[in-house]
């Protein structure tokens, strides 16, 4: 059953699949890449040929599969570039046929455990995203402008692709960053904006940094971060930001976010939701990401979108779709992780370090095999809230000197 499983995903490139008792079998046309693993009981044979969406995961956690030639993520890199070129078939077929048609139970996202959902992913040690993101704690995707640059200038660069879209025009606007994270954005605002802002976020990881950044820079009044949920604001923002957040909200609250916005948006305001994307239509969570990485998380397409924001009242005004700027992103997110693999380690266990390898490398090969982008949606209440031309945002971008870095206190330099 796991040969005909491999053999009918496997087409281009070679697999080469070694048995518990050392037989192996070997798929694929015999051109490189030339990937070896190796199944180490039973069990990992038959669960890997009955469920491979969660189970291949799950057994590379457990150390009950290894690759022995290549790594996980030319693995994974073999596997999803031939399922791109086919239509599943036989189980795997009406396994994901199944999962599509009860997506919706898996984005449970009621007030009562969206905390719960984000804690089990951002409430971890601080010290592990120390390990692998820039200095300044981006955990969203960076903003390359040319090839070759740091990760800490494109992340730089992406908070400045943002302000410019906001049209920072005057002083003292009040900015909602839905989702603020560890306060970089938010932070750059209030700082080189000229901006009042109030950064929202569920994680309480999150929010103790946020603050501990923004009274260290002396920006505690013009900066101010909260735990709480966009549904429960109240008040109206002249500017609503939100990175790398919605892919938490799920399908059944889209009108709900929506209409949030469109409330607590003034109305000659503008709002920008960055969030992952699929370019290839409404889709399902992969199952071993919902279970371990993003619990209730769903990666909305475009047409989920915007109808719902059409009906809540508010313009698209602009999209951008950043296309591999995210592969890039979970690419050195996975070096520097593999880097300072045994600090992991010593914060966690090795079962974790896999754990957290498959899901940057996975990632990493959604992004560059299956159609995962990133979508920039810039919304306005009122068709004349911009300038006519899209010249605003190059000169605004140009003149910005978001950085992060130089800025960042010391205490939290620590990758």
């Amino acid at each position: 059953m796991l040969g005909r499983l491999f053999r009918s995903i496997v087409r281009k490139g070679t697999l080469t699949v070694i048995l518990p008792n050392n037989r192996q079998f070997t798929v694929g046309d015999g051109a490189a890449p030339h990937i070896t693993i190796r199944l180490h009981d039973r069990g990992a044979v038959t669960r890997l040929a009955l469920n491979p969406d969660l189970a291949l995961g799950e057994l590379y956690m457990d150390g009950r599969l290894t690759v022995e030639d290549g790594d996980i993520a030319g693995l994974l890199d073999l596997l999803m570039s031939n399922l791109a070129q086919i239509k599943p078939a036989g189980l795997m077929k009406y396994a994901r046929a199944i999962r599509r048609a009860f997506r919706l139970f898996g984005q449970f996202n009621p007030l009562s455990r969206a905390r719960v959902h984000v804690a089990h992913h951002y409430d971890l040690s601080g010290r592990l995203y120390d390990l692998f993101l820039d200095r300044d704690r981006q955990y969203s995707c960076a903003y390359f402008s040319e090839e070759g640059e740091s990760l800490e200038d494109a992340q730089a660069g992406k908070k400045r692709h943002i302000a410019a879209k906001l049209h920072l025009d005057r002083e003292d606007l009040r900015v909602l960053d839905i989702g603020s994270g560890w306060g970089g954005l938010a932070l750059d605002i209030a700082r080189d904006g000229g901006a009042k802002v109030l950064g929202v976020t569920l994680s309480e990881e999150q929010l103790a940094l946020s603050r501990s950044r923004a009274s260290r820079a002396g920006l505690s009044e013009r900066c101010k971060f909260e735990l709480e949920d966009y549904r429960k604001l109240e008040g109206t923002f002249d500017r609503v930001v939100s990175v790398g957040m919605f892919e938490h909200v799920g399908v059944p609250y889209y009108r709900a976010f929506f209409e949030k916005i469109a409330a607590l948006l003034n109305d000659d305001g503008v709002a920008l939701i960055h969030t992952i994307g699929r370019s290839d239509g409404p889709g399902f969570t992969n199952p071993w990401i919902a279970k371990y990485i993003f619990p209730g998380g769903y990666t909305p397409a475009l047409s989920e979108m915007l109808p719902v924001i059409e009906r809540a009242g508010l313009i698209v005004s602009d999209v951008e779709v950043l296309r591999l700027h995210y592969a890039e992103t979970l690419k050195e997110w996975r070096r520097r992780f593999k880097a300072r693999w045994n600090e992991a380690a010593a914060i966690y266990d090795e079962r974790f370090c896999r754990m957290w390898e498959f899901y940057l490398a996975g990632a990493e090969m959604g992004f560059r095999r299956e159609g995962l982008v990133n979508f920039q949606v810039q919304l306005v209440k009122r068709i004349d809230a911009l300038p006519l031309t899209r010249d605003y945002m190059v000169e605004s971008e140009r003149t910005m000197r978001f950085a992060g870095l130089e800025h960042m206190p010391r205490a939290s330099r620590a990758a």
